[in-house]
């Protein structure tokens, strides 16, 4: 079956072959005639489930039917938030994240604009954070049109999120000249937006807004105090970042002008010593843009009574006659 799903790539496909697959799911798991899943049912319900038939089978083949689609909605999504995360510089290589360049506090970074020395975000503004934002406003607008369950719209955001910020701190780490005190409050800023998106959606219990914990703690670092009597508090404060990116960033921390002290090689060894007395030790650098959070299908039955149903004519199929 899942060779037949046509335009995979369509965000609006997806999402109906999503909420459709997952409904019929629950509907096999309603009427199946398992007490577990009759606790909502009305007692005309309860009479139109099955009672010579074993569906599980069944219900295992499109529980991984609708986790293949929900795949291919994240990837889908994914690809299509790509150019936003990353921007090719006109004039540098390799590829910055437009949540790190993003320079929504205007002149925050000092950047002088010198003939074509500027983000091409700045010509394209379907590239900025406003019109990231208003991505995730027409892909929440298409789940909910579409009925998609509230719990399974929270693990897309999730996800998505993830992705956002691995891809954000990867950038970050493989990018010495992003590494300030003023661009880590410039990502801090546009981080903040995100995460007031989530709540004006009320998505804040999603989990998505954790995911982004480690970027979030990386411009932290950024601004954070660099002196020996910091190593606590910043070690803290990193509690999602591994041994080896804290390191990284600090050694290679780029002061902002001539008056900021470059960071001293005793706090990073003590911030090395320090973060030896965590239970496990981490030695990655960059984060996993392949790693996917498991996705679970929680049981949600109908109010829709079955002998209310009307099969629309343009179907084609008169034959078909549910008895109730």
């Amino acid at each position: 079956m899942l060779h037949r799903m046509k335009h995979h790539d369509d965000i609006e496909r997806a999402t109906l072959w999503l909420a459709n697959t997952c409904r019929f799911l629950h509907t096999l798991k309603q009427y199946s005639g398992e007490k577990q899943f009759q606790t909502e049912n009305t007692q005309r319900q309860n009479e139109h489930c099955l009672r010579n038939f074993d569906l599980s089978e069944y219900r295992q083949v499109f529980s991984d039917l609708a986790v293949w689609i929900y795949q291919t909605l994240i990837k889908n999504m994914e690809a299509t938030i790509q150019p936003s995360i990353v921007l090719i510089f006109c004039w540098i290589s390799p590829p910055v994240p437009a949540v790190l360049e993003h320079e929504a506090i205007a002149g925050l970074t000092g950047r002088r604009l010198r003939g074509r020395r500027f983000s091409r975000a700045q010509d394209t503004p379907e590239y900025s954070l406003d019109s990231l934002m208003k991505y995730m406003n027409l892909v929440l607008g298409v789940l909910t049109q579409h009925a998609v369950d509230p719990e399974v719209i929270k693990q897309i955001f999730r996800q998505v999120y993830y992705f956002l910020g691995a891809s954000a701190l990867n950038n970050l780490l493989l990018r010495k000249d992003m590494r300030n005190s003023s661009k880590g409050m410039q990502i801090r800023y546009n981080l903040s937006h995100m995460e007031q998106w989530l709540r004006d959606n009320k998505l804040q219990e999603s989990g998505a807004g954790s995911s982004l914990e480690p970027i979030i703690q990386a411009s932290q670092l950024l601004q954070a105090r660099k002196t020996d009597a910091d190593v606590d508090n910043v070690c803290e404060m990193c509690s999602n970042l591994t041994v080896t990116q804290i390191v990284k960033i600090l050694k290679l921390y780029t002061p902002v002008d001539v008056f900021e002290e470059p960071v001293p090689i005793s706090y990073i060894r003590k911030i090395e010593q320090k973060l030896k007395e965590r239970e496990s030790i981490d030695n990655s650098l960059l984060m996993d843009l392949k790693y996917s959070y498991s996705v679970t299908f929680t049981f949600n039955a109908s109010s829709i009574a079955l002998e209310t149903i009307k099969v629309p004519q343009q179907l084609n199929i008169a034959k078909l006659v549910v008895r109730c």
